[in-house]
């Protein structure tokens, strides 16, 4: 019943925003980029009976016949998709404060963000400024220092989970990544060292909000309708968010209990008390509005945490099971980066630092081929214009939604000789290196570009190459019979692999 209520909708609107088509063309003195469907039904039943992933392929053939930038008309307002490198980099590079506004959310991220109220969602602005500031000042540009500690010990847990299944059993590595990756986030964002229960109950009610958005995503659509004949679906997905309340603000406030504590010791007492470190909680408690004229509220706090253990967690472990799969499909490229390892941190070292990673140019070049051939997202969050302007020869429409494909910009064979073989080379030896922030040029965006770039990617890319170095260094990572290597792609809230890797897990050192 649910698919027919969008399949009926978007007929209605099809028919409705054809019958204004030629008048908007004609008030016009630009076009939109070419649509590949008069109806919109036409397109959207080629991608819709596939669900999200069907979306993907469906706009990668239709930018090989229409075009690197095209509109589809998927709701009431057309969208626009760009699968150019250059045309990305005019857009968010040379005129990125037009580009760097958010469209409306839908009805369920409005109250998951609350009403945009995270750096992500946020509507480019004062308060945007202010929560993106706060977090790369106060959490993330110092995080070589300030996280080296959790880094290690998250590192132990990694290896000791490895190390339970033994060196003949296969181990699903996302499953263990995730877990990690998690519990560093967790320690980053609130400070402790939570127990193991305690990270499991967060990470239970954190993924049943992400998994949910694919299960509750008919409420996205007619709201007033659906609150009517679906109010059990509704009352769970607020059921499902209260949850996440109920977990998260107990540990905001005792974030909160401490930092007053701190406030009150005097400057002897607190010198001596060695081992408080800065969570990104303690650092939104005092964060005030100026716009409003307010400090945060406990659902905006929750909101931004929900925001910063999701984009720090999924992305890096999805990122890592891909370079971890292709280090395993193709064995030769393991050992050559394993060489490497041991040049330059020795046999006996306990483990490779961070520092050590930045002496190593093929373990960057084996992250920024992983990074380029399964970009963790195969686009951007969607971006908003700000007034009309033109790319690419078209209008692109004052608010108009605009989305560039980052897995298309990365695989693109009119830039990269090979797109879809897994080649770290191409990185090595390069005049001029990829620039992967864009600022110079687009040839892969795996973390935006511009204004909107994530906050996050110099912690991300620190993750990836300690993680991957150390995971190569203590063990040789082989395929397992039955359970060869398949690349084949899945959409979830990140792109993953459709066959999650499982591969064995070699001691290569006898401790």
């Amino acid at each position: 019943m649910e698919i027919w209520l969008l399949l009926l909708g978007s007929l209605f609107l099809s028919l409705l925003l054809n019958l204004l088509l030629f008048r908007h063309r004609e008030s016009s003195s630009l076009p939109l980029p070419p649509e590949p469907y008069f109806f919109l039904l036409l397109g959207t039943l080629q991608w819709l009976r596939h669900g999200l992933g069907g979306l993907n392929n469906y706009l990668g053939s239709v930018h090989h016949r229409l075009g690197p930038i095209i509109t589809l008309r998927i709701t009431s307002r057309p969208a626009i998709f760009v699968a150019d490198g250059s045309l990305a980099h005019q857009a968010l590079i040379l005129n990125g404060a037009i580009f760097a506004d958010r469209p409306p959310t839908a009805p369920m991220s409005k109250i998951v963000s609350s009403n945009q109220h995270t750096i992500s969602s946020c509507f480019y602005g004062a308060t945007w400024r202010l929560l993106r500031r706060n977090l790369t000042s106060e959490i993330l540009h110092p995080s070589r220092v300030r996280y080296s500690h959790a880094r290690r010990w998250v590192l132990k847990i990694l290896f000791d989970r490895f190390r339970k299944n033994g060196s003949e059993e296969p181990i699903l590595v996302l499953e263990h990544l995730y877990y990690a990756m998690f519990a560093l986030l967790v320690l980053m964002c609130f400070g402790d060292k939570l127990d193991e229960k305690q990270i499991k109950e967060v990470k239970y009610v954190q993924t049943r909000q992400r998994l949910g958005f694919t299960r509750f995503s008919i409420l996205n659509y007619w709201p007033k309708f659906t609150k009517l004949i679906l109010q059990k679906r509704w009352e769970e997905f607020f059921q499902m968010r209260r949850e996440l309340q109920d977990v998260l603000i107990p540990l905001i406030r005792a974030r909160r209990k401490i930092v007053e504590e701190r406030k009150n010791r005097s400057s002897e007492e607190e010198e001596d008390n060695k081992e408080y470190v800065q969570s990104y909680v303690d650092t939104l408690l005092d964060v005030e509005l100026l716009d409003e004229k307010r400090k945060l509220n406990e659902d905006e706090i929750v909101s931004l945490c929900s925001e910063f253990l999701t984009g720090g967690t999924d992305t890096t472990a999805t990122a890592l099971q891909w370079i971890m799969a292709n280090l395993v499909k193709n064995q030769e490229i393991q050992e050559k980066l394993y060489e490497e390892i041991t040049s330059v941190v020795g046999e006996e070292a306990k483990e490779v630092e961070e520092d050590d990673a930045q002496k190593m140019p093929y373990l960057k070049a084996v992250v920024m081929e992983g990074l380029r051939r399964h970009p963790p997202g195969n686009t951007v969050l969607p971006h908003s214009v700000t007034e009309d302007t033109v790319l690419g020869g078209y209008k692109v429409p004052k608010k108009g939604t605009i989305n560039f494909l980052v897995a298309e910009i990365g695989r693109d064979p009119k830039v990269w000789e090979e797109p879809m073989a897994f080649k770290p080379e191409r990185f090595m030896g390069e005049e001029e290196p990829v620039d992967i922030t864009g600022s110079k040029g687009i040839k892969m965006m795996p973390f935006g570009a511009g204004r909107r770039i994530c906050p996050g990617i110099g912690l991300a890319m620190l993750h990836l190459e300690y993680y991957v170095a150390n995971m190569v260094r203590e063990f040789q990572w082989k395929e397992v019979e039955g359970h060869e290597v398949d690349l084949t792609e899945k959409l979830e809230f990140t792109t993953v692999m459709k066959h999650p890797l499982k591969a064995l897990a070699v001691p290569r050192r006898s401790n």
